[in-house]
């Protein structure tokens, strides 16, 4: 049973892979009713709500079709969970509408501006390559701004040598992930929203400031021993999404999981002839279990 993970969140995950099932069939007044329906949720019910969303969201759900209108509504709407994470610290952020050669998100402060992006995968998809966090495209669509930063799950995240990081520190793109980003939500609303938003700059400019290279450790050594030594008051905020984080990994692998049994369940069920349509579209099902299974924490919150 989760510790840090609250029943709530687990239960308001179910409901909103529903409503994004629920699609018009306008994937622009789609995308609108959810922000909308995300910024009505988070001011009802507070901000662990938006904790919940950036646990959760990096998953892509197993039952929605590759490239449907679920999964392209779904990529909109993480875009659209760390817009209103950025808006919890303090920041000026608007979702992008447009729909190629730019940033989803942009946010702006005071003292600073970036775009940012949004990444999530299923856990059965076995190769990412560095095309797949386009950290070039992200230098590209930065326009007039100084800074950009891509929030991707920190499971998914390379943990030995990748190329993202030597792109990374070259073009002043922050890599980050959700766990990143929910310290500094927390960080944000139970210290100081000013203090928070200077912490997010200071991340910016020590990837900025990286020698670059492909090791993921030396990448990751940087970023968490600055927001872990930033202030005292971190260490604790830390730990505890720390532990979300490992939480959120079992939670996710169940989901994925359950939804694959029902699917054999399904297919047991079907006549001769409609079961082997079935597995010739569905034969990747095994392998796909497997690569769920093999899914577990990468170490790199521990440099």
């Amino acid at each position: 049973m989760a510790e840090i993970i609250t029943a709530e969140q687990i239960e308001n995950r179910k409901h909103w892979l529903k409503e994004i099932a629920k699609i018009s069939g306008n994937f622009g007044d789609d995308s609108s009713a959810v922000e909308q329906e995300i910024a009505d949720e988070i001011e009802r019910k507070g901000y662990l709500t938006l904790l919940g969303h950036l646990r959760f969201c990096g998953a892509i759900p197993e039952q929605y079709g590759h490239d449907s209108t679920e999964e392209k509504l779904y990529s909109k709407y993480t875009d659209i969970v760390i817009a209103k994470a950025f808006e919890a610290m303090g920041l000026t952020s608007i979702v992008v509408k447009e729909r190629a050669d730019a940033a989803d998100v942009e946010c702006v402060s005071k003292d600073y501006c970036f775009v940012a992006d949004a990444k999530a995968f299923r856990l059965s998809r076995t190769a990412k390559n560095q095309k797949d966090f386009k950290v070039q495209a992200m230098d590209n669509w930065k326009r007039d701004k100084p800074y950009a930063v891509i929030v991707c799950p920190i499971y998914q995240l390379p943990n030995k040598n990748s190329q993202i990081y030597q792109q990374a520190a070259t073009r002043s793109v922050c890599i980050f992930s959700y766990t990143h980003l929910a310290v500094l939500i927390r960080y944000a609303l139970t210290v100081s929203k000013k203090k928070s938003t200077k912490l997010l700059s200071e991340v910016f400019k020590t990837v900025e400031a990286l020698t670059p290279s492909k090791d993921a450790i030396s990448y990751w050594l940087a970023i968490n021993r600055l927001i872990r030594n930033y202030d005292v008051s971190l260490k604790n905020i830390w730990n505890v999404e720390k532990k979300a984080a490992s939480e959120s990994i079992i939670l996710s692998k169940e989901e994925a999981l359950k939804f694959f049994a029902s699917e054999r369940t399904r297919l047991m069920k079907l006549s001769r002839e409609d079961a082997i349509r079935e597995v010739l579209r569905l034969s990747k099902i095994a392998n796909k279990i497997q690569v769920i299974k093999s899914v577990s924490e990468n170490g790199l919150l521990d440099t």
